[in-house]
């Protein structure tokens, strides 16, 4: 069966637009033309495979929409790529930080939106397909699965967050620099600052606890993840 693209849009050209091109490259679609509706279809089955939000919506947040998406055990690992006019960085930041896994500016050209699906879609498939439940000191960590537990408790994390943590995990022992983790964990050419990794490591350190500790800070490089702990 076709991956389920969810579209969760106030603007009905927009949407008959991606309707038309999801269609004509094997996706079947859903749409929504506020949060109200959005909610209500991922209360039902089937669920999207992923879900394109619009944040400015008519009733509630895009905002909103994710945090029900991602606050619900049965919804939280579907992909979310947010649309929006928004371009601040404390939008991105806010976005990311809720859980989704891109971030696309309108306006936008429909077919660099059809690669970032693709690339979204195919990086979570391959990552379901990769490794087996870690564990390193009192981490871990559950990749299938997306969970992630510090001394036998589940420690909640957001995608992105779980995403940084696997890569650093994937790569312990060697040091990656910000502009690496920005090009490997936010995707394709992601419009946020290299601060924002140093967000996102400082707030993942706070979450894993007695675990934060394997992620070393490397002065004016980057981070590595360790195994050890002294």
């Amino acid at each position: 069966m076709n991956e389920l693209i969810l579209i969760v849009e106030d603007e009905k050209d927009l949407v008959k637009t991606l309707e038309y091109n999801l269609q004509q490259n094997d996706f079947s679609t859903q749409s929504a033309l506020n949060g109200k509706d959005a909610i209500k279809l991922l209360e039902k089955e089937p669920l999207p495979d992923l879900v394109l939000l619009d944040l400015m919506l008519p009733d509630i947040s895009g905002y909103e929409v994710c945090r029900f998406l991602k606050g619900d055990s049965r919804t939280k690992n579907i992909p979310v790529i947010m649309l929006t006019a928004r371009t601040e960085e404390i939008d991105r930041i806010l976005g990311f930080e809720l859980g989704a896994d891109d971030y696309v500016p309108k306006p936008f050209s429909v077919r660099e939106l059809l690669l970032r699906i693709k690339a979204v879609l195919r990086r979570l498939k391959s990552e379901d397909d990769e490794k087996p439940k870690i564990s390193i000191g009192v981490l871990s960590i559950d990749s299938p699965g997306h969970r992630v537990w510090v001394e036998g408790e589940e420690v909640t994390l957001t995608a992105l967050e779980f995403r940084l943590l696997e890569n650093l995990v994937s790569r312990r022992g060697r040091v990656q620099t910000r502009d690496m983790l920005l090009s490997d964990v936010w995707g394709i050419d992601a419009d946020v600052t290299t601060r924002t990794v140093d967000t996102h490591i400082k707030r993942l350190r706070e979450k894993l606890g007695p675990a934060g500790e394997h992620i070393e800070t490397i002065r004016g490089v980057g981070y590595r993840f360790r195994t050890n702990i002294e």
